[in-house]
């Protein structure tokens, strides 16, 4: 296998030496992060902090899906993005956030609202997806797309003080998302951050707890939260894990009876 000095520029090897000295990552943990592919949805709240943290972790590429332009209301919270870049698409405002603090990472910009067709050609390309989207529809179209390429989802939600964030993988035993929430709500009841409020770091806390968890999946360190969900309450700081499981009856990832 090769060491770090083969896979890494000298220059890279500094960059990433306090990973490379941890030893659940070490020398081929970083080539690991170097060589994977993650596909990111949405570069909003949830997706600046995480596309700044693999970016700067080295992760070789960074596909990157929104399909909104950069306003004054999101720089409370959306830190990829600056005063300069208002008007301008997510997509290319991020592109630029991670260019400034890693050259060695290459990120892929796509300004489009994620739907099925694009969904099925962009999954079976990555190693990770990660959900930073806004909305329960997206989150169920992304989930049938990597329940149907066997690809796991990294998924987050936050709203006001509260957060949560779990990995939905059922080809290696954890449920998908919609085990867990198999209805998607109603329109009114579960509204979004510019409807009901959101803290402005709270999606720093959850968004660098997914590209922690990220991390460790690519990597394979530690214990991941496969079959847990994490919720955060920053209001009253609190956080607690609670054990998710399979759905046999699930109409996403569920057996399907075969016809006679």
């Amino acid at each position: 296998m090769d060491g770090p000095a083969q896979v890494f520029a000298d220059c890279e090897l500094e960059r990433y030496a306090r990973h490379i000295f941890l030893r659940e990552i070490g020398g081929p943990g970083q080539a690991r992060l170097k060589r994977a592919r993650v596909l990111v949805v949405g570069a909003g709240g949830l997706g600046a902090p995480v596309l700044l943290y693999l970016a700067a972790a080295g992760v070789g590429h960074l596909t990157i899906v929104d399909d909104d332009m950069v306003s004054l209301s999101n720089l409370q919270r959306q830190i990829i993005h600056s005063d300069d870049r208002i008007g301008m698409t997510k997509v290319d405002s991020a592109q630029i956030g991670l260019a400034a603090i890693n050259p060695h990472v290459t990120s892929t910009p796509l300004r489009a609202r994620l739907g099925e067709n694009l969904a099925a050609q962009l999954v079976p390309k990555h190693d990770l997806v990660i959900d930073g989207s806004d909305n329960f529809p997206t989150r169920h179209l992304v989930n049938a797309a990597c329940v149907a390429a066997s690809v796991p989802l990294l998924s987050g939600a936050i709203s006001q003080w509260e957060g949560q964030l779990s990995l939905f993988d059922p080809a290696r035993g954890a449920p998908c998302l919609a085990c867990v929430f198999p209805v998607i709500p109603a329109t009114g009841l579960a509204p979004a951050c510019a409807e009901a409020g959101v803290m402005g770091a709270l999606p720093g806390i959850v968004g660098a707890m997914m590209a922690a968890e990220a991390i460790k999946e690519l990597t394979g360190a530690g214990r991941s939260l496969r079959g847990r969900l994490l919720l955060q309450d920053v209001l009253w700081g609190e956080s607690r894990a609670i054990t998710v499981v399979r759905n046999p009856n699930c109409a996403i990832c569920g057996e399907k009876e075969t016809q006679p």
